[in-house]
């Protein structure tokens, strides 16, 4: 026995069958889809997969062990694994086990991750108004382009990847460039021991290969000068390049240079270190950068890791493991304890609780029995149940918080507007900058002036690069639209935000928003013979023909108080007013008081006790049996657990809170001096509450709406801000900037904190950037060598460059802990 084969891989193997597609295991005998390819017969999870191999049945058939390199039957597979979205098949556990425990170690050859799907849109994520049908670099940025819908299967970004493995090939080659160049200057005489002739070739052959392996950066350059979009590639693919070439004319035509460019011994210097240590430092910062966005990407790969990949489909045949994308509307699956929700449905049969705080971020589970709504991605904690499948594919509730996530991490906050202005102009005066401190060395600085007049031109160039201007506002929106979306608060886009930070006031609906907008029984008052129970059975038989929002609150709480079942004849709806009918031969009716006299029923006596109720919050309604009068019943929506604290904190955050609501005043002034708001607007229809958003705005104040039904959706897009409660209408979703997951105020609280949170960091970021580039350049152009002596070298200010850009990348990268 070899040290390479351990007794368990000379064990015996369970014979496994997988689809060879996606990596299944699939049951023969199960009916699933087949196929047949060289006399053989291929099993598949789903008609999909089968489709795929059909097409490229070669591409499928087998794959490379990355750990041993043996070819593997991917249909037959025993050990399988997945790392950053791509799947690896082994011919033993122990190499599946050595690539799990290292799996870097053996992704030299890796292969490359699926094709995108068909239609696929790539954008900049600096510049995401750069969209085309093909990936390539940004024109404006230089950028690579990146797909516009994120997939959990496209694995790290490819030029991440690409960027990461060319900085461990040119870091050593600088690194021998440099030690070399500086070792005369502690008393290595590399150029004595090697001549040199051989010192200098060494240099330029191992310089122009990280010359090489950097073109990309060159590209950039290029491109911005040719798209007229200078930015950061337009000084770096200056300074490098002129060292650069300063250096070969240097090493094979040095008489072309002037006499007084030479040293002592006669030599004329070259920069092939400052070159090479240069692109290496800019290609540092870009994996570290490109480092960071895969961080900030961590909360949209967390979201749609939240969906199980498969789901247990119950049918008539009985039950299969199928496929997220296998699953239609209608189809009954059951969700055993411990497994992820497939999609989003309604609880047929069983109970349970789930826990939401991966989409709401709120900790407590959440029971769910028979007719309540359950969302894909959300956690079975305790029981069994099924579940009817209502909405699949793109339009869950996870995808749709996925693809808002997204977008919003693409957009741009107004404040940004800022930044791109001073960078428009910033690159050619960094360019004029350089070209003055050029002549200004050249005529007035000490011998050899021109060597000291290039060096200067070279380090004002590099030191000015605006990449921590550019880097300001994108990475803090990216992180922190990320680190909303983990708290249950999505943000359309980045003017959300900002916006939001200086939000003065805000108003907000009553029912759905500070309340549970589902109305309950609350008061039984009988009067004379007639008993509670009596009185509710009389109560819930008329109201099961109405359509009245609070009809449904009267029966199920008749119900509950143990009313028995009866059926009203002749009924009738007065509008505005009540509703009348027959119940077992008695004459009821139910409604206001105006209805009452109508009908000559004298309710003095109930007046009282209905304005007390009323005073409440409550709504109530006088019954009369007969033509006398039988009592009164209330129904209130009552206020949410959560919204009197969420009240106070937003007072704390400086917002002034305005309740509009369609009830009736007394009703509005009730809950409003419970909870302490400061403002009321009773019985306003939807436009009122339009035109109440656009006075306050004409005061000059900065105003958020939220809301959640169709009837807050007008006032949302009126607002500065408009926010959905995520219990809602589509159209207050889609009218809103920010939504929340769970309709509560406490979502509201975490949004303005966020905001605040952010801007705050923004500001923080373009002050670091302003302040670097704007002592930077007269430093490195020699303002401190009259007093100091001191002249930058073009590798230190390629340092303090890639410095800055690392300082806003830290900083933007604080909002993830940021507490909500």
């Amino acid at each position: 026995m070899t040290d390479a084969t351990s007794e368990n891989d000379l064990q015996p193997q369970t014979e496994v069958i997988r689809d060879p597609v996606c990596g299944m295991t699939v049951d023969p005998d199960a009916g699933k889809p087949t196929a047949e390819h060289d006399g053989r017969t291929y099993h598949f999870c789903c008609d999909g997969c089968r489709k795929k191999f059909e097409a490229d049945p070669e591409g499928y058939r087998t794959a490379e062990d990355p750990v041993c390199g043996m070819t593997v039957d991917r249909a037959s597979a025993a050990h399988m694994a997945k790392h950053a979205g791509a799947r690896f098949y082994f011919c033993s556990d122990r190499c599946r086990s050595r690539f799990e425990a290292e799996p870097e170690a053996f992704l030299g050859d890796r292969p490359a991750p699926e094709p995108m799907p068909e239609g696929t849109m790539y954008t900049c994520p600096m510049d995401p108004e750069i969209v085309q049908d093909h990936p390539g670099d940004c024109p404006i940025c230089g950028m690579a382009l990146e797909p516009m819908n994120p997939t959990l299967d496209s694995g790290p970004h490819p030029e991440y990847v690409d960027f990461k493995r060319r900085l461990w090939i040119t870091a050593p080659m600088a690194a021998v460039v440099f030690v070399l160049e500086m070792g005369s200057h502690v008393g290595i005489p590399f150029d004595r021991w090697m001549g040199h002739t051989a010192f200098v070739w060494v240099q330029f052959l191992l310089a122009t290969g990280v010359v090489w392996f950097t073109r990309m950066f060159f590209k950039r350059a290029w491109n911005s000068i040719r798209n007229r979009s200078p930015n950061m590639w337009t000084l770096i693919g200056l300074g490098t390049g002129a060292a650069y070439l300063f250096s070969i004319v240097s090493l094979l035509a040095p008489d072309v240079l002037p006499a007084q460019m030479a040293d002592g011994m006669g030599m004329t210097p070259v920069y092939f270190e400052a070159t090479a240590v240069i692109l290496v430092l800019v290609l540092l910062g870009q994996v570290m950068e490109l480092a960071a966005r895969e961080r900030t990407g961590d909360a949209i790969r967390a979201l749609m890791d939240l969906a199980p990949k498969t789901a247990r489909r119950v049918s008539g045949e009985g039950e299969e493991d199928v496929p997220l994308d296998a699953l239609h509307a209608g189809d009954i699956l059951r969700v055993r304890p411990g497994e992820s929700v497939p999609v989003d449905g309604v609880v047929t049969r069983g109970r349970s609780s789930i826990d939401e705080s991966m989409i709401t971020g709120e900790p407590v589970p959440v029971e769910k029995v028979e007719g309540a709504t359950v969302t894909g991605g959300t956690l079975n904690k305790t029981g069994s149940f099924l579940m009817e499948a209502r909405t699949v594919g793109d339009d869950t509730t996870l995808n749709r918080i996925v693809q808002m996530v997204a977008q919003a991490q693409r957009s741009r906050a107004p404040i940004q507007a800022v930044a791109d202005r001073v960078a428009g102009y910033f690159v050619p005066a960094v360019v004029a900058c350089a070209l003055l401190a050029f002549v200004a060395w050249w005529v007035f600085g000490p011998a050899p002036a021109l060597t000291y007049a290039f060096v200067a031109a070279v380090s004002v160039l590099i030191i000015a690069c605006p990449c921590a201007l550019g880097l300001a506002t994108p990475m803090s929106i990216m992180v922190a639209t990320g680190r909303g979306a983990n708290a249950g608060v999505l943000i359309r886009d980045a003017e959300a935000l900002e916006r939001f930070a200086g939000v003065d006031v805000l108003i907000v609906d009553k029912t759905g928003t500070l309340t549970e907008g589902k109305p309950t029984l609350t008061d039984v008052v009988p009067q004379g013979d007639i008993h509670e129970v009596e009185l509710l059975t009389l109560v819930a038989a008329l109201e099961r023909g109405s359509e009245h929002p609070l009809a449904e609150a009267l029966v199920a709480g008749a119900e509950e108080r143990g009313a028995s079942r009866q059926d009203s004849t002749d009924f009738e709806s007065v509008t505005g007013k009540g509703v009348t009918g027959t119940v077992d031969g008695r004459r009821v009716a139910l409604g206001n008081e105006a209805l009452m006299r109508e009908l000559s029923v004298g309710v003095e006596a109930l007046a009282d006790r209905a304005a007390t109720l009323q005073a409440e919050g409550k709504t109530a309604m006088f019954v009369a049996v007969d033509g006398q009068p039988a009592g009164l019943v209330a129904v209130a929506d009552r206020v949410k657990q959560t919204t009197p604290d969420a009240i106070r904190a937003l007072h704390g955050l400086g917002l002034r809170i305005v309740m509009a609501t369609g009830d009736a005043q007394v009703t509005a002034q009730a809950v409003a001096s419970e909870m302490n708001i400061d403002e009321v607007h009773a019985g306003v229809s939807p436009e009122d509450k339009g035109a109440l958003v656009k006075r306050l705005r004409d005061e000059g104040l900065s105003v958020a709406m939220a809301g959640d039904g169709v009837n807050d959706a007008p006032a949302l897009a009126e607002a500065d801000v408009g926010i959905a409660m995520g219990t809602g209408a589509d159209v207050a979703v889609e009218s809103a900037g920010i939504t929340l997951v769970k309709g509560d105020l406490n979502g509201i609280v975490r949004a303005r904190k966020l905001a605040e949170a952010t801007m705050r960091n923004i500001r923080q970021n373009l002050f670091f950037a302003f302040v670097y580039n704007t002592a930077g350049v007269p430093v490195a152009a020699g303002i401190l060598y009259p007093v100091f002596g001191l002249l930058l070298s073009p590798m230190v200010a390629a340092a303090a460059m890639s410095l800055s850009s690392v300082s806003v990348i830290g900083n933007a990268l604080r909002l993830r802990a940021s507490k909500l």
